[in-house]
């Protein structure tokens, strides 16, 4: 056996004995069981800690988590079952002389909170299992033993004879599908798409009467998000032009319809359609300014540029010298919604409607965009500038109107969001906003409107459903995306666009698929 899978287990159990002791160290592992408590029904009040076995699930899990990873996908079985024996064992033993730091500073009395504020003697002994000095020998043999099932679980997942029995199920299910397909009439063939999404309507409008207040809520914010996402992915993803000031359009939809719909400061009282038109306008004012002296500068000199702009917006919005104007560091309040034929939006049913229609309007935009010839040009200057330009491309125009474009619906988004919160301030169009959209984008997949949507519900609905990793969320942010760029470079759920331009060509035009086959 030689010395290099070896060492690549130490450095996996390493890696994993670093993760769960900063989880310890940060005050986490509370956080890590309370979610394990809630995943077998088990509800625990917010502050209290739960039952001491789902402190033991998390470490079997990450035990476990080490022994798969650490097992190669190919090689001798014994080597591959003794890489994620070797990594439990590497991990046990870290955390193992982790604990008897814990257990000295148990047992003389020191008051770590004056070192590290999440921690305690009770969130220190719960991490021991309650069990002190048994507690050194208890993760030593979890650890170990979990990362040797972990690998041998791999091991058998991985085998030729289960692969062979997956590509099989596989195949039977495409087959199956490929056969109802045939049977069904032509009727069904032709109009069978407007048939679900009639069937999609159906649901999204009897869902919100179910959900409750708090779950539309949430719903609302994923898909104001979503349209955000769309809107930087054009940006981002066909442009391909890095912006990180994509809060200040934000502020632009969001502050024109406050100043035009609030009784303060100029009590205007415009009335919410109108208003979001201005909103729209003024987000595409604002990129025109922006875009027109910036358009030559790409890469880190372009995201630069426009974070500065996005905080030189947030700080005149936060000026005491615009008080008068924008409502200064106070913000803009009681902000009046839409109407709808008279009836007002007063429910956050009535908001989830009108965010779905929009969400809706934006997926339809995009997907008008991403086939058309503009949205092929912004690919070709995303793979290569150069080539496009002598293609014929005018490089500057086409990036600012995929500027512009994005910034429209940056200011619906804010417009909306305003008026649903009746409320903005110059807190809510801050950094991180932009590195919340751009990070839902990157997670969920660059170019994928499932992706977006699956990247704004992890990012944005999931912590407002777990509100006990609130405290959490920058850490969550930093660790999902290099998880993200470890496992899932493409994202979630990638986009089929780049797979579809791949493909090995012969001389006379023949696309030569993977199996050896041609296809004219």
């Amino acid at each position: 056996m030689n010395n290099h899978p070896i060492r690549e287990s130490f450095q996996k159990g390493l890696v994993f004995a670093i993760i769960v002791i900063f989880m310890m160290m940060t005050g986490f592992h509370l956080i890590a069981a309370t979610l394990a408590s809630k995943a077998f029904g088990v509800y625990v009040l917010r502050g209290s800690v739960p039952d001491v076995r789902f402190m033991g699930y998390i470490h079997i899990l990450f035990g476990f988590w080490a022994g798969w990873s650490a097992s190669s996908k190919t090689g001798r079985t014994s080597t591959r079952i003794f890489q994620g024996l070797a990594a439990g064992l590497i991990t046990g033993a870290f955390v193992a002389l982790f604990d008897l730091l814990l257990n000295f500073l148990i047992l003389s009395g020191t008051d770590i909170r004056e070192y590290l504020s999440a921690l305690s003697i009770e969130s220190m002994d719960y991490f021991l299992l309650n069990l002190r000095q048994m507690g050194i020998l208890a993760h030593l043999g979890i650890y170990t033993a979990t990362g040797l099932i972990g690998s041998a679980l791999a091991v058998f997942l991985r085998s030729e004879p289960v692969q062979h029995r997956w590509q099989n199920l596989k195949s039977s299910i495409s087959n199956f599908t490929t056969r109802i397909n045939e049977t069904l009439p032509p009727f069904i063939l032709k109009f069978g798409k407007y048939l679900i999404y009639l069937v999609l309507l159906a649901v999204l409008v009897i869902l919100p009467t179910k959900w409750g207040s708090y779950i539309n809520f949430v719903i609302g914010l994923v898909g104001l998000y979503v349209i955000a996402g769309i809107g930087l992915n054009i940006v981002v993803g066909l442009s391909g032009q890095l912006v990180l000031g994509y809060a200040a359009f934000f502020a632009m939809g969001a502050y024109s319809v406050g100043l035009l719909n609030a009784p303060e400061p100029h009590n205007l009282m415009w009335g919410f359609w109108p208003a979001i038109v201005v909103a729209v306008l003024m987000a595409i004012a604002a990129a025109v300014v922006l875009g027109v002296p910036i358009m030559r500068l790409r890469g880190d000199y372009l995201a630069i540029v426009t974070l500065g702009f996005g905080e030189i917006i947030r700080i005149l919005l936060k000026s005491d010298t615009l008080t008068n104007f924008t409502g200064g560091p106070r913000g803009l309040n009681d902000i009046h919604g839409p109407t709808l034929f008279g009836k007002p939006f007063t429910s956050d049913i009535d908001y989830v409607y009108l965010i779905f229609a929009f969400v809706a309007l934006s997926i339809f935009i995009y997907n008008r965009l991403q086939d058309s010839r503009t949205g092929r040009a912004w690919l070709a200057i995303k793979e290569d500038p150069i080539a496009a330009q002598a293609t014929g491309i005018n490089l500057q125009k086409y990036k600012l109107l995929a500027l512009i474009i994005g910034a429209a619906f940056a200011g619906l988004v804010g417009g909306i969001s305003a008026a649903r919160n009746q409320f903005t301030g110059p807190n809510d169009h801050s950094l991180m906003v932009s590195i919340n959209v751009l990070s839902l984008v990157i997670v969920g997949g660059v170019n994928s409107i499932p992706g977006i949507i699956f990247g704004a519900f992890t990012l944005k609905g999931l912590p407002e459903i777990l509100r006990e990793v609130e405290n959490y969320r920058q850490l969550a942010f930093g660790a999902l995306l290099i998880i993200m760029m470890l496992m899932r470079p493409d994202g979630l759920w990638p986009s089929s666009r780049p797979k579809m331009e791949k493909g090995d060509y012969s001389q006379n035009g023949e696309n030569i698929t993977n199996d050896g086959g041609k296809n004219a």
